[in-house]
């Protein structure tokens, strides 16, 4: 299964990587149509350190830098897991500033946009998956309760090939 996951971490790196690069190359292209959001994001960022930029072309290009950086690590697989969550969370603003279909009055563009924003989802949702992966390793819970049974099964070997009988407490 490793070559596949392998293989679906790729191609799903590969939008993040190629689109987050052109952000940061050329900000100003999305600049605009991000001011929305990024001005309702400028009290909460200002409010985490005033001296943070809140410039709408800055924000896109540390948005891209983000998304390159986590198509990056997804792909090779190192913090993968870490790096699907941070492109679920680069995706919102950029989603909500890019495709509000919402907003539109042309029908057209309204369909279109709409198409983006559920194809945007989608990625969420393939990204939440990557993020809950494991590659077939039990997680946490399992593992606990596993050596749990296998002291019990020691503790009660032990006591029943014990000479003298154990004690409780």
């Amino acid at each position: 299964m490793r070559p596949v996951r392998t293989a679906a971490r790729s191609l799903l790196a590969t939008i993040f990587v190629v689109q987050g690069w052109a952000a940061m190359r050329d900000p100003a292209k999305l600049a605009e149509r991000a001011r929305p959001v990024t001005d309702r994001l400028e009290p909460t960022i200002k409010a985490l350190h005033p001296s943070l930029p809140t410039d709408a072309a800055t924000l896109v290009r540390v948005n891209g830098a983000a998304q390159v950086a986590g198509g990056v690590l997804l792909a090779t697989g190192h913090a993968a897991r870490p790096a699907a969550l941070l492109l679920a969370g680069s995706l919102v603003p950029t989603t909500l500033a890019g495709h509000a279909f919402w907003a539109e009055q042309d029908p057209q563009q309204r369909y279109m946009q709409r198409i983006q924003f559920m194809k945007n989802m989608g990625l969420v949702g393939g990204l939440l998956l990557a993020a809950l992966d494991r590659e077939g390793r039990p997680d946490l819970r399992w593992r606990a309760g596993h050596a749990a049974k296998a002291l019990k099964k020691a503790r009660r070997h032990l006591r029943d090939s014990s000479p003298t009988p154990l004690r409780r407490r």
